[in-house]
């Protein structure tokens, strides 16, 4: 069962193929955006944006680091550098790069990692970013979003491109259920409330959001009413939906992709911490690496699905 099944929901494109579309639709507004990639454009699907404007688009072969060097130098020109490959190589491999050519001198750069989290499947450990959203949170200035759907994820590329400054957008390979309708409001570093609920908040990001919802659908037959927010932003983080949610619904679990420390569930419960401590679980990947097979099956075994999120509200509340 995929995430979204049980609350009825449609899969839709995977993130990546949204991101894809999204900024070859967007290359005519923003003449300034370039890409840069590290040979893998036909993962990221920078490789539409290639076709539609092959003058303005970088291959820098398999050299991460570098072609983040290349992209901060691109930004001190005037372009929009963005700069895709997969999560793991793009912060692990050029995170000094990164630290150096991007944030200290914040740039203008826009950083996208795909087949982010375990859902890649078969690929293994070696190129599974599990660890990129809190690397990128460490940097000073950079904004981080974690995308739930197609459309969202449209909405992220038009934001990010918007932005004046260092943005890091994680976007995912398989296909996802879909959870917002054109037109519907996306703001960096305002969350949105996709399920109203009263008894508990669920605040996820990422293919988590779906799971969210699937376990919000099944607490209410229990009746227990479960408030579902989508952090699509984690940095910066929209600390008053937090604080609003765990005064108003006393306990809060927090869903997502990535190892247990310093991504959303880090954030949010700093955020808690501060002004109105409540109950938390925590629904992630934990403290380990997963290993390669099929994506469903990862995510059952690791523990990313609705009936985990169902077991973390009970602990809660």
């Amino acid at each position: 069962m995929y995430l979204g099944e049980l609350s009825g929901l449609k899969i839709g494109q995977a993130t990546r193929d949204a991101f894809g579309d999204a900024l070859k639709e967007l290359g005519d507004k923003y003449p300034g955006i370039v890409t840069v990639d590290g040979d893998v454009g036909n993962s990221t699907r920078t490789e539409v944006f290639a076709h539609a404007y092959p003058e303005r688009a970088f291959n820098v072969g398999i050299a991460e680091s570098n072609m983040v060097s290349v992209a901060g130098g691109l930004a001190s020109t005037g372009h929009i550098p963005v700069v895709a490959s997969f999560a793991a190589f793009l912060l692990c491999n050029a995170y000094d790069q990164i630290r150096m050519s991007i944030a200290f001198p914040n740039m203008n750069v826009k950083l996208v990692g795909t087949h982010a989290g375990i859902s890649i499947g078969e690929d293994g450990p070696s190129q599974m970013g599990i660890e990129d959203v809190s690397l990128a949170c460490s940097l000073p200035g950079m904004v981080v979003m974690v995308t739930a759907d197609a459309v969202s994820t449209k909405a992220a590329t038009a934001a990010m491109l918007e932005y004046e400054g260092p943005v890091y957008l994680r976007l995912g390979r398989p296909k996802v259920s879909e959870i917002y309708s054109e037109g519907d409001t996306f703001e960096i570093g305002k969350a949105n409330t996709v399920r109203e609920g009263d008894d508990v908040t669920i605040i996820a990001n990422g293919l988590m959001v779906a799971g969210a919802i699937d376990a919000a659908t099944k607490l209410a037959e229990e009746g227990v009413s479960v408030r579902v927010i989508d952090m699509h932003t984690v940095k910066p983080l929209d600390v008053d939906a937090v604080q609003k949610a765990a005064r108003e619904t006393g306990a809060i679990v927090v869903a997502e992709e990535h190892l247990a420390h310093g991504g959303l569930g880090s954030a949010v419960a700093m955020a808690v911490s501060q002004t109105s401590p409540v109950p938390m679980a925590y629904v992630n990947v934990g403290d380990c690496f997963a290993e390669s097979g099929d994506p469903q099956g990862l995510l059952d075994k690791y523990g990313l699905t609705a009936a985990a999120i169902i077991e973390a509200v009970k602990k809660v509340k």
